[in-house]
């Protein structure tokens, strides 16, 4: 599992948070234990009640143990550490062996955590609506906010045509993006979010108005061009999705001239900024 590929998200089950992490690939919930250990035990050290569960349910070979996978998730102190977190299967198998008052209330704010993915599977209106309060509760205005969902669905257009280019896997992918942003910002993704000072925020959540313009202009762009002459492989695709870029990077010429000031911003739409620097700050 790898971290960066998932949204975190804080679901409140009766006023008591519990992490919780939505894995695009495996298209899963992934809860953190402790915190539902936490809730059924009601333990002034929670930690310690599931390490000691933890130790004898493998000495018993409870699959749910085996199959627990550890994740960096945000603390009450506001630092991130190593959290054990399972699916939603894998819960159900755990709070079987806690006795509590909580057991049902808990199992069935599973049972409809789950239901949520389904009903997204056949009505994706609420995946949509989903990322629309989502977007909001973080203060995103409605006019990057449709920006931002128009471009999502672009996305997903530009994906299917590479699949049908033979492009399979999630590096090749990866490689790809990384042309279209290189050719109209002179920078790949990662180094993009170095820039902007992000660390695992979604660089696209956190551009201006103009860079998601420009970064959906790449994308489009490449799109057409793939559909137009079908490139098949990744060099032939790379070659594709450099032009893509280009066209981006010649509305951001004009865009600079026009303006006179630059559509690449170290700023994010929030003006996010790191606790940690904060301090610093404030410490010197």
């Amino acid at each position: 599992m790898e971290q960066d590929k998932m949204h975190l998200i804080h679901k409140i089950f009766n006023n008591e948070t519990i992490r919780t992490v939505w894995d695009k690939n495996d298209e899963k919930y992934y809860i953190s234990v402790v915190d539902i250990v936490g809730i059924l035990s009601e333990s002034e050290n929670p930690r310690n009640y599931w390490k000691v569960l933890k130790y004898r349910l493998k000495r018993e070979g409870n699959e749910s143990v085996t199959n627990c996978n550890q994740l960096k998730l945000k603390s009450s102190d506001g630092k991130y550490y190593n959290t054990d977190v399972v699916d939603i299967e894998g819960m159900f198998r755990i709070i079987e062996s806690i006795p509590s008052k909580n057991v049902e209330p808990v199992k069935q704010w599973l049972a409809h955590l789950g239901k949520e993915r389904i009903d997204e599977i056949f009505d994706p209106s609420i995946a949509t609506q989903r990322s629309l309060d989502l977007y909001r509760a973080k203060g995103y205005d409605e006019a990057w906010i449709a920006k931002r969902l128009k471009g999502m669905q672009d996305r997903k257009k530009l994906t299917d045509v590479w699949k049908d280019g033979g492009i399979t896997e999630s590096r090749e992918y990866a490689i790809l993006t990384n042309e279209i942003y290189k050719s109209w910002s002179g920078m790949t993704a990662k180094e993009y979010k170095q820039y902007k000072g992000l660390r695992k925020e979604s660089l696209r959540d956190n551009m201006l108005d103009i860079e998601v313009t420009l970064a959906d202009l790449g994308e489009i762009a490449t799109r057409e061009i793939a559909k137009s002459e079908n490139p098949q492989g990744l060099n032939a695709n790379m070659k594709v999705a450099k032009r893509g870029g280009k066209v981006a990077n010649d509305a951001r010429i004009s865009y600079e001239q026009e303006t006179k000031k630059s559509a690449i911003s170290k700023e994010n739409v929030l003006n996010y900024q790191y606790i940690d620097k904060l301090e610093q700050i404030e410490n010197k």
